[in-house]
Parts: structure tokens; C-alpha cells; sequence
């Protein structure tokens, strides 16, 4: 048997005609960088540390800092990930309280769990295309009247499908409560670097915020930053947790990925963004007649489901009853080519970035105008599938470092209902939990969790197809 090699298959891919519209956002376009055998060192003399930079490290960071108006930036060769624990850590204390979007990466579940927190929960507004939406400035409000004692707020704008909340109003709301907001910024590295897309969360009054580099800009995967903008936070506090979750070997090769995209950024911005733009509208105005699918935009979303929209983010919904996004990624993926970023139930999602290209979008195009023609004379009965969504509120019975500490069974669904969770279930990506350990199963969030499999959506946290982890009774 022919043994299979990871970097035949690598060079093999990046040498086929595949088009990414996923991350990372360089989309496999070279910046110019130099043999990674000849530059990939370890601290040496004179290339500084960067867990105490002092000198070309500490140049790098402040470039950054200076890129997006911040008061520190790090660099992060963990990923954002790394970043969302250490901000977690440093303004929360143990056994405290925190408020978080449901929508919350995974990586703020750990915190939560490594921290030992009271978690209380934000549930982003539903949409009419059955995407998660905003998170409302006036539950923030209420929940921290609620919870008096909550000092730390943790929400995700942009989403992972380009929904963008009022960080103005939410920031203002945490202040005046005493409390520190902290933006999981992840998929808009962009924000705010130029007109069309939206601002920044440091620059709408969030005291930090996480960006990955690599998913809207040319940096290398698991390259981020995470920006403090505000004193409430000890600079000495955040370097003292990025110690402990961010690697003591940092790759040289990651950190000089950054430095090469802040620098690209900032010398040749301007040409990228117009040219970008340029493409996003003309893909845009393209694909308006399609009749079986839709590409989103800003205008499909009330100011109430959607505050601002990144039009980078590609959501095509899939109209045609039979016809799921798993149907539409696959067939992209095998008649044209094109990869997308990710598949939900009845959408999928191309992420764009500036690095690419005008064959690109025209292939997307020209893909779904053809599958559009053959929906149409399929005779399908047109629907728009507005009420399916995974993510409901559910009963707290127990913390989830509670839940995590006991033991745990594994029942079939049906026999799961009224047992609690002892596992995270999500589908990945997003990450976005649809139990987290501790919480009561139900039936709706069984149903929910059948209706993901009969999609042909991957579900992970269960140990197999039809079967749930609970707390052994």
C-alpha cells in the first residue's frame, strides 16, 4: 500500500486548480517569503523574546499597535484561541462570574472552565434566514442589573457568518456597569483599515479585542493579536497569562508572517482594499438574478438582526426543497473546484479576503448561476427554510467545571431526555456550542441534534452517531 506523505499532498493541492474561498486569507498568494529553512531560529542574539520583547520584536508589535490605535498588541502564534484565554484570565478571578454570547468560540468555554466560572449567557437575536444575529445592548444591560456582581463581558462580533452587533452602545453599557468588554474580533482582522467595512471594536470603546490575521489577511495559519485599548486591564496581567497559554518556543516563522501582513497592509492597503471592493460589488451584482439561491448582503437583515454586516462573508442560501448546503458545498467542490469555508443547513459561506482574485469570484458566479439553471428545471417548490436553528436557550443544572468533574455515560438520544450534559456538542465550525456540560438535554435540543445529522452536518462532542454523553446518575 502506497504510503501517503502530507507535503505530496499539499503540493499537490496547491498545484491543482482548487479555488479557497476559506481560510487562510492569503489564499495561497506569496508575499515574497523567504526559504522557511534558512529563517526559522529560536531566540538568538539580536531577534529578541517575545514573551519580554525589548527590541525587533517590540518594533513588530508596536507596528501593529500603530496599524489599529491600540495602547499594547501582541502577537499571538497560538491563535486567537490563546488570546481569548489569556484576556479570560486576566479579568476575571477564580470561581467569578462572567457574561458571554452563546455565539462564543470554544476557546472562551475553556477559560470559563479552566477558571471555574458562573457563566451567564447572551443569546444573539434569530434572524428570518435562521442565522444567528446580533447581541441586543439592552440584554447586556439587563443581564449585568441581573448580575451585579458580573465585571467582565465577553461577545463575538463579527460572527462567523459576517453578523456585526452595536459595539458602541454595548461598550457604553459595560462602562457605566463598572464592567471590562472584551471582543472576540476573529474574522475582522480587516475591520476598520478602510471605508466599506466595518469599524473596528477598539476604536467603538471594547477595552480588548482578539483579530486573526490569517482568516481576512495574508498571515499564516493560527497568526493573531489580541489589542489592549483601554487601562482596565493591567498590561502586566496580560503578559503574565500569555506566559502561561502561549507557547515559550514561538515560531519565528509565524511572527515574521505578521510583520510581512501589517507591513502589506500598510504600504499597499490602498490598492488591495479599492481592488477588493471592486470585486466584492461586481460578484454581488452578478449573482442578483439567481432565483434558487441567494447571496446575503447587508440589505436582507433588519437593523434589529443585524447592526452592521461584514460583505466580505459570502452566505449563500440554498432555496431548493431537497436542496441542502451540504448539497451546494459538495457539488462546488467536485463539478467547479471551489472550496468553501463552511457548510450549515441550508447555507454555506465563501470568505473572501483581499488577496483574492477576479477568476476566483468569476468562477463562483458562473458555479451558481448553472446549479440555479438546474434547480430551476427541476420543478423543486421553492422554500425558504427561515425556521431551523440548533441554538437555543437551555436549563443550567450544574457549572461546567461541575459537570466536567463527574463521571459520565453514554446513552442514546432518545434516553438522554431530562439527563444532563456532561460534554460540549457543537458543530464545528463554527464552535458554537449546542449543549454545554451541565446543561439539561431536552427534547427540542435532540431533535435539534437529529436534524444536524439527517443535513449531513458533523456533530462533534458525541462518542458516535445517535448517542450523547450525559452525568452518570
Amino acid at each position: 500500500m502506497k504510503e501517503n506523505y502530507l507535503d505530496e499532498k499539499l503540493i499537490e493541492y496547491g498545484n491543482s486548480d482548487s479555488y479557497p474561498f476559506h481560510m487562510p486569507g492569503h489564499k495561497r498568494r506569496s508575499l515574497s517569503f523567504p526559504n522557511p529553512y534558512e529563517t526559522d531560529i529560536t531566540e538568538i542574539y539580536g531577534f529578541d523574546n517575545l514573551h519580554h520583547p525589548t527590541g525587533i520584536l517590540k518594533e513588530a508589535q508596536d507596528r501593529g499597535k500603530a496599524l489599529y490605535g491600540s495602547l499594547d498588541c501582541h502577537f499571538l502564534i497560538n491563535g486567537s484561541s490563546c488570546g481569548l484565554l489569556a484576556g479570560i484570565f486576566a479579568m476575571t478571578k477564580q470561581q467569578g462570574e462572567i457574561l458571554i454570547a452563546r455565539n462564543c468560540h470554544k476557546a472562551v468555554y475553556h477559560g470559563i472552565l479552566l477558571r471555574q466560572l458562573t457563566a451567564h449567557y447572551l443569546y444573539p437575536k434569530e434572524t428570518g434566514y435562521g442565522i444567528q444575529g446580533v447581541i441586543e445592548p439592552e440584554d447586556v444591560r439587563e443581564a449585568l442589573k441581573a448580575h451585579p456582581s458580573c465585571k467582565a463581558v465577553v461577545i463575538t462580533s463579527p460572527t462567523y457568518d459576517g453578523v456585526v452587533s452595536d459595539i458602541k452602545s454595548i461598550a457604553r453599557i459595560t462602562r457605566e456597569a463598572g464592567a471590562v468588554l472584551f471582543v472576540d474580533q476573529a474574522h475582522g482582522a480587516h475591520f476598520g483599515l478602510w471605508e466599506g467595512f466595518p469599524e473596528n471594536a477598539g476604536k467603538l470603546g471594547a477595552d480588548l479585542v482578539v483579530m486573526s490575521l490569517h482568516k481576512t489577511l495574508p498571515s499564516f495559519t493560527q497568526t493573531a493579536v489580541l489589542h489592549r485599548y483601554s487601562e482596565k486591564i493591567s498590561e502586566d496581567q496580560i503578559r503574565k497569562y500569555l506566559g502561561i497559554f502561549e507557547t515559550s518556543s514561538p515560531s519565528y516563522l509565524l511572527m515574521m508572517s505578521m510583520d510581512n501582513c501589517i507591513r502589506y497592509v500598510k504600504d499597499r492597503g490602498e490598492k488591495a482594499f479599492t481592488q477588493y471592493l471592486g470585486m466584492l460589488d461586481g460578484f454581488r451584482q452578478d449573482t442578483k438574478g439567481l432565483r434558487n439561491l441567494k447571496v446575503l448582503g447587508k440589505n436582507d437583515f433588519s437593523t434589529e438582526e443585524a447592526y452592521d454586516f461584514d460583505q466580505g462573508k459570502l452566505l449563500i442560501i440554498t432555496k431548493g426543497k431537497g436542496y441542502s448546503g451540504a448539497d451546494l458545498a459538495m457539488e462546488l467542490r467536485e463539478n467547479s473546484h471551489l472550496e468553501m469555508e463552511m457548510t450549515a443547513g441550508n447555507y454555506v459561506v465563501a470568505m473572501t479576503s483581499i488577496m483574492d482574485r477576479q477568476e476566483g469570484f468569476d468562477r463562483l458566479a458562473g458555479a451558481l448561476k448553472e446549479i440555479d439553471t438546474r434547480l430551476e428545471a427541476t420543478n423543486n417548490n421553492l422554500w425558504e427554510d427561515r425556521s431551523w436553528n440548533p441554538y437555543k436557550v437551555q436549563n443550567t443544572k450544574l457549572s461546567i467545571w461541575e459537570a466536567e468533574a463527574l463521571p459520565k455515560e453514554e446513552r442514546e438520544f432518545k434516553d438522554a431526555i431530562g439527563k444532563i450534559s456532561a460534554s460540549y456538542v457543537y458543530l464545528y465550525p463554527p464552535g458554537i456550542p449546542i449543549l454545554v456540560p451541565g446543561e439539561e438535554v431536552t427534547a427540542d435540543t435532540i431533535k435539534a441534534l437529529e436534524q444536524c445529522l439527517v443535513r449531513g452536518l458533523e456533530i462533534e462532542g458525541i462518542p458516535r452517531s445517535g448517542c450523547i454523553d450525559i452525568v452518570k446518575q
